[in-house]
């Protein structure tokens, strides 16, 4: 049967907030497009560019920065390393001057309130997330590149088959958790050794290792600049960061110089249940409000659900007294697998599927990886999987004003502690007694995401985002 390929550095991918499917996606898109162009003439030939954002992508596109990520991208700035400070900066001079800086080569003619036209009430039939670039040269010739945003970050260029980027033979290969349990059972392997194996399909373990370890450093940063910054968060929500806040609030007049002090200084306050509490949800508050600030985040497995693997992963480490670093590797490598099984089966994009796609999907990869972690068997770290889901089934995605703020922020909070409780049911239950599979989960959850109503898929058009009085914000 064939299967579809997907790393580590697939699932978890650096970049910048607010969304991997409105924001990273895009970005990504944008930058695909300068490369078609130059496949097909000079970038100085280039006499105008049209943008059309259809379905989702219109409809909370101005919340999301769709916007902002397709300049950057036609301007050729990678999301992985372009200083999010000087975001701002760019776009101003872009709306200013109407003037974009094409494949960072030329100059051109560009009106972002005229050549970007967010089409609410159109909707392509692949994806809700749908954008056309329309490209005319100086002779006359014009063509136009579709693409999809697809969740997570990844794109599909229309015309083109998902799986054409990912022809890799792994020795492995795994399309379902029944797959997976296979290989371990015929091997005697962890699921994190299986990925591990997996891995070495794209590259040599050195690179593999120091790969993920950038990931962790990512989420750590990140963590951290979000537990010391205050303000308002962009949107016009007036939202207030708490995360800097709570920090304080939990270290009680500590003082530290740097993020080891940091770390012993959490440490220090002990293991009671509501201070442990307090930490899981100070963690993902804090990535999330980054997140929703254009910080750097890492999708995991999208940036609307950021926050909840770090915040566990954290807790790993701080409260379970865990020093050995590749722990963090192996935690990060189960958490991929029960992504990409979920990607597979269902969907990791909140525009196809509400939020259990995505605070879900996360939890559940977090659970098992947790599992895994504490010295659970592979059934039950995939039980802990199911347990997660299983209680995110039917969670719908209403932002307010199309923002990653409101419910989505708290929602991380409630993720990462349910993956923990999910973890601790698993650890003390047995897998061969369970009614419910985790591919019968993931099933479910496509059923369920099949019937759900469009006005709940992130458009911004049910739930809170329609409840909430905006002048109430």
């Amino acid at each position: 049967m064939p299967h579809e390929a997907i790393s580590v550095f697939d699932m978890f991918k650096i970049g910048v907030g607010p969304s991997s499917s409105h924001t990273l996606g895009p970005w990504r898109a944008a930058m695909a497009a300068i490369q078609t162009i130059r496949s097909k003439a000079n970038i100085n030939e280039v006499k105008n560019i049209e943008v059309l954002l259809y379905g989702s992508l219109a409809k909370t596109g101005k919340g999301h920065g769709t916007d902002v990520a397709v300049l950057l991208g036609l301007c050729n700035e990678d999301p992985v390393t372009i200083d999010v400070n000087s975001i701002d900066e760019k776009i101003k001079y872009i709306q200013t001057n109407h003037q974009l800086h094409l494949a960072n080569e030329c100059y051109l003619s560009f009106n972002p309130n005229q050549n970007i036209q967010f089409l609410s009430n159109e909707t392509l039939p692949y994806h809700p997330n749908g954008m056309s670039f329309l490209i005319e040269l100086n002779n006359g010739n014009s063509f136009s590149e579709t693409y999809y945003s697809v969740g997570g970050g990844f794109v599909v260029k229309e015309g083109e088959d998902s799986l054409t980027h990912t022809q890799v033979e792994l020795p492995f290969p795994i399309n379902t958790s029944k797959d997976l349990v296979h290989w371990c059972m015929k091997t005697g392997m962890t699921i994190n050794e299986v990925v591990f194996e997996n891995e070495s399909a794209w590259r040599t373990e050195k690179e593999t290792v120091d790969g993920v370890l950038n990931i962790w450093k990512t989420m750590q940063e990140c963590i951290y600049r979000g537990c010391h910054s205050k303000g308002i968060l962009p949107g016009g929500l007036n939202v207030k960061r708490r995360a800097a806040e709570l920090n304080k609030k939990l270290l009680n007049g500590k003082t530290y110089n740097n993020f080891e002090e940091w770390l012993a200084c959490i440490k220090s306050g002990g293991h009671q249940f509501n201070y442990i509490l307090d930490w899981v949800s100070c963690f993902a508050l804090a990535v999330n409000e980054e997140n929703a600030n254009f910080g750097r985040v890492v999708t995991a497995p999208t940036n609307g659900a950021a926050g909840v693997i770090p915040a566990v992963l954290m807790y790993y480490k701080l409260f379970c007294d865990v020093v050995d670093e590749m722990m963090m590797i192996k935690f990060l490598l189960v958490a991929s697998e029960v992504g990409s099984i979920f990607k597979k089966g269902a969907t990791i994009s909140a525009a196809m599927g509400g939020c259990q796609a995505e605070i879900g999907v996360s939890s559940a990869m977090a659970a098992a990886a947790l599992t895994e972690c504490l010295g659970g068997t592979q059934k039950q770290a995939l039980m802990a999987a199911e347990i997660a889901m299983e209680h995110h089934l039917g969670l719908t995605c209403d932002p307010i004003a199309g923002l990653v703020q409101i419910p989505c922020i708290e929602r991380n909070t409630m993720g990462a502690i349910k993956a923990i409780t999910a973890s601790q049911l698993a650890l003390q239950g047995t897998p061969d007694f369970a009614k419910v599979s985790l591919d019968k989960v993931i099933e479910t959850m496509w059923q369920t995401a099949l019937d759900m109503n469009t006005k709940y898929k992130e458009t911004a058009d049910g739930g809170l985002a329609l409840s909430v009085n905006l002048s109430e914000c």
